[in-house]
């Protein structure tokens, strides 16, 4: 007796059909990159006195998110005192990263200082973050990253260092 044969390619259809269907979402964080984990500081920008403007950065890396503190100077007001404060100000931004080679992916959105979400609207940005940086590790504790979107290096040294212990989701 002779099968047909689309009896014949069912077991191959079967097993392609379960190599290639949808997975769940893992139930812990991923690991992220072990070199980037922990308190990341930049103190100073090159020619920072000769800028008008400039900002320093403060990177926390916990498995694959990050938590960013933009803390930027201006030698001009561009805008309502109540938010520049004298020529200072700080953002917060939280979110995830990934790498591939030398490029840090990082998403995120603009949020307050306690980790809760910033409302539309207000002094400065709101809403998704987004950069690709070019990561040029200098040693265990200095890394440089440079901004798409930046002239300026993030030039940033290691103040923690810490381990990678995946949360759930």
């Amino acid at each position: 007796m002779q099968k047909p044969f689309a009896l014949l390619l069912l077991p191959f259809a079967l097993i392609a059909t379960l190599s290639f269907s949808c997975t769940p979402n893992a139930d812990l964080q991923g690991k992220g990159e072990s070199y980037l984990q922990g308190e990341w500081q930049q103190d100073s920008v090159p020619a920072q006195k000769k800028l008008v403007e400039y900002s320093l950065y403060h990177i926390k890396f916990s498995c694959d998110s990050f938590f960013m503190q933009i803390n930027s100077f201006s030698k001009t007001n561009n805008g309502p005192d109540t938010c520049e404060r004298s020529g200072h100000w700080v953002e917060y931004i939280k979110g995830g990263y990934f790498q591939i080679r030398d490029t840090l992916h990082v998403r995120g959105q603009f949020c307050n200082a306690d980790h809760s979400l910033k409302p539309e609207g207000g002094c400065f940005r709101s809403g998704i973050y987004e950069e690709l940086f070019k990561v040029k590790k200098e040693g265990d504790s200095l890394v440089e990253f440079s901004a798409a979107s930046s002239l300026i290096p993030i030039r940033a040294h290691l103040i923690k260092r810490t381990t990678c212990t995946p949360k759930p989701l």
